[in-house]
């Protein structure tokens, strides 16, 4: 028997008991769907996160503060006048202060091209046209950032007047018309400084930006908005408290790869500061999600280890009721190899069916998700919340049938090694 003959044989015997073979099929449907499912979900998160880490673009830059020793204590923390509150932060959260020194420290070491401290800003409301005063918030903003905008254009760093880029969610309250007209409009913005009086300045809206990971956190301003904002917040205050920092952003040259950063790192931490990167600072967040996914699939892998004694029974059940006909193909001179390759191929088929049916039905049920999540998660703009990559989905495919392989073995050895005498006067 030619092996095109075997396949094609192995292909309608697989399916001779159709009950009990479509049985073992839903059970392999089942873990398929799910372990398809829940690597979907993880590849559609983890993408996201992904995209959004290449348009920030900020792979060069790391976040430096300065280390600390001390574990972070249970209960109220001793008052420490060095140390200030982190920001973007959990509440209370508090790190040792950078100084002006620090600074200058950092910059001396090999490796860091620049270093920016970061000048918090605490803005009490914006106003336009002498309309209703909003609260807001003013995110950090680093060379490389691009914001997916409405309208306008990037927010120019270097812009010699103050310039800012305005969330969409503003326009309507702040009566900005539509994105388009908001921009070139001025706004006014409000700080409190160091005295308890209330000051203000004005800037111009250059871009509105659509809501995003990054513009969830607030208006986004260039470094002379953020430097006159800081300077009226510390009218007042003692020249110590305008010299201290959370943290400041350090620019380095990414060309000599992870080695060279984690080198930069280590000089870091040396002089006695903390460096990490955005992708550092992501990394806990993606652990998390695959640790999730890597749970779910646990359950998915139960489904097909029990599809994979359905698998067993199957077979075992072919083989016997297929004694005398494997006696005879024996005896008409097909080799054990070829027996064990017949019954191989049969398991090999049921996992493919299964498999494939299983993906299908995730990458259906995959598209009616995102469609309902595209709604709850219309802040999230680019967010596929199941995403399904080629790869992951061939995995899937070849492992099930590989566990289908394997469970298909036994029943495959025993009747490879049964006796054409004695199977041809099986009753």
């Amino acid at each position: 028997m030619r092996s095109v003959d075997i396949v094609s044989t192995a292909f309608r015997n697989a399916f001779r008991s159709r009950l009990r073979t479509s049985l073992t099929v839903l059970a392999i449907f089942i873990g398929a769907f799910t372990l398809s499912l829940t690597n979907g979900l993880g590849t559609g998160i983890n993408q996201y996160i992904d995209d959004t880490v290449a348009s920030v673009g900020v792979d060069d830059v790391m976040t430096v503060t300065k280390a600390s020793d001390e574990q972070p204590a249970e209960g109220p923390t001793e008052y420490d006048p060095n140390q200030i509150e982190v920001e973007n932060g959990p509440p209370g959260q508090t790190a040792t202060a950078l100084t002006d020194a620090d600074i200058d420290t950092i910059a001396g070491i090999d490796g860091v091209e620049s270093v920016e401290p970061s000048k918090s800003v605490m803005v009490d409301y914006v106003q336009h046209d002498d309309g209703t005063r909003y609260q807001l918030s003013v995110a950090e903003f680093v060379p490389g950032m691009r914001l997916e905008l409405a309208a306008g254009e990037q927010v120019d760093l270097d812009a010699a007047e103050p310039e800012l880029v305005l969330p969409e969610s503003y326009l309507e309250p702040l009566d900005l018309g539509s994105a388009a007209d908001a921009v070139g409009q001025s706004v006014v913005l409000a700080v409190t400084d160091a005295t308890g009086a209330q000051v203000t300045t004005e800037a111009t809206v250059v871009g509105v930006a659509e809501p995003g990971v990054i513009t969830m956190g607030g208006a986004i301003p260039n470094d002379v908005l953020t430097q006159e904002l800081y300077d009226l917040q510390t009218t007042g205050a003692p020249e110590a408290e305008t010299t201290r920092y959370a943290q400041a952003s350090v620019s380095f040259d990414t060309s000599g790869g992870a080695t060279e950063t984690e080198a930069l790192q280590d000089r870091l931490a040396d002089a006695g500061f903390t460096g990490s990167t955005l992708e550092d600072q992501l990394g806990t967040i993606t652990a998390v999600i695959d640790g999730i996914v890597l749970v779910l699939n646990g359950f998915a892998v139960i489904a097909l280890v029990a599809a994979g004694i359905g698998i067993i029974n199957t077979l075992f059940m072919a083989v016997q009721e297929r004694t005398r006909e494997v006696g005879l193909m024996k005896a008409m001179g097909l080799s054990s190899g070829r027996v064990f390759s017949l019954f191989s191929i049969e398991a090999v088929v049921i996992g493919l069916a299964g498999s494939a049916l299983g993906v299908l039905g995730a990458v259906g049920a995959g598209q009616l998700v995102n469609g309902v999540a595209g709604d709850l998660l219309a802040d999230l703009p680019g967010l596929t919340l199941i995403a399904f990559d080629p790869v992951s989905i061939a995995t899937v495919v070849l492992g099930v049938m590989a566990i289908a392989f394997l469970a298909g073995t036994l029943p495959a050895l025993r009747a490879a090694r049964q006796d054409p005498i004695s199977s041809l006067r099986y009753e």
